[in-house]
């Protein structure tokens, strides 16, 4: 699963707290507990709802969440992930997975000090399409003993529920390069509609995979997750911008925006 941590927290993590030191390796975690999509409960039996999504597998997706708890040398964490049962075993089992190690590379992390993560103070959604899957988590992070106030760590997983594979940023496009370009200018256009105003944080938007590495898949469009810092200041909060589909049609790979879009 290399290729999704490095992709996914990419962002939030230079933006939010660079500089910052783990140094030990994680204990095993907690055995995980489902919840339904409104409550977690630890260590109790799984539990389902009827979801509002279903994919083409005979079987529906339902959405829940798995507490992810433990220590490392440097790091306590009390996380609540998204997780996926039901539906097509492949692609249940490539989300888990992915989601695990996205959470994983946010617990392994040097950040120069001692810390705990946390559930975040708002929580990230998880669409449910007929050909893809993609969910945001957002984790509270901050130092132990404490400082000024934390920040939020944000990974990003989507998933093609047809072949069970993760899509990348290079997946999306057919050139990466003027994909990420085409992101740039209009995030430049949409920012300014946004709290981060007129004067946002223009480094935050230049073509990177670093800066658009958080993104999820919506029928409206691709959502860009930035992170705290990343376009403005701390108090505006998390900024989400949607692109339409329209706006990145010429751009996307063969087929690309059928599947992402659905």
């Amino acid at each position: 699963m290399t290729r999704i941590r490095s992709m996914t927290v990419a962002l939030a993590l230079a933006a939010a707290v660079a500089g910052c030191s783990t140094s030990g390796t994680a204990t095993p975690v907690s055995a995980p507990t489902t919840t339904d999509v409104t409550a977690t409960i630890d260590r109790a039996a799984p539990t389902t709802t009827t979801p509002t999504t279903t994919s083409s597998a005979a079987e529906p997706y339902v959405v829940g969440s798995t507490r992810v708890t433990g220590s490392t040398a440097r790091a306590t964490y009390d996380v609540a992930i998204p997780q996926l049962s039901g539906g097509n075993p492949a692609v249940t089992a490539e989300f888990n997975e992915s989601m695990r190690a996205a959470l994983q590379d946010q617990i392994d992390r040097d950040y120069g000090n001692d810390f705990a993560l946390s559930d975040g103070y708002s929580k990230g959604q998880t669409h449910v399409g007929r050909r893809v899957i993609s969910a945001e988590q957002i984790t509270d992070w901050i130092a132990v003993p404490p400082g000024a106030h934390g920040n939020s760590l944000l990974a990003t997983v989507t998933i093609d529920a047809d072949t069970a594979q993760p899509i990348t940023l290079g997946d999306a496009f057919t050139d990466l390069v003027v994909g990420l370009s085409r992101l740039s200018e209009r995030a430049a256009e949409i920012l300014p509609t946004t709290r981060a105003g007129d004067s946002f944080e223009r480094s935050g938007i230049e073509p990177t995979v670093a800066n658009f590495g958080n993104w999820t898949a919506s029928p409206e469009g691709m959502n860009i997750h930035f992170g705290d810092y990343q376009v403005g200041s701390y108090g505006i909060g998390l900024v989400t911008i949607t692109i339409p589909w329209t706006d990145l049609s010429d751009v996307l790979a063969p087929a690309m925006q059928y599947v992402l879009s659905r």
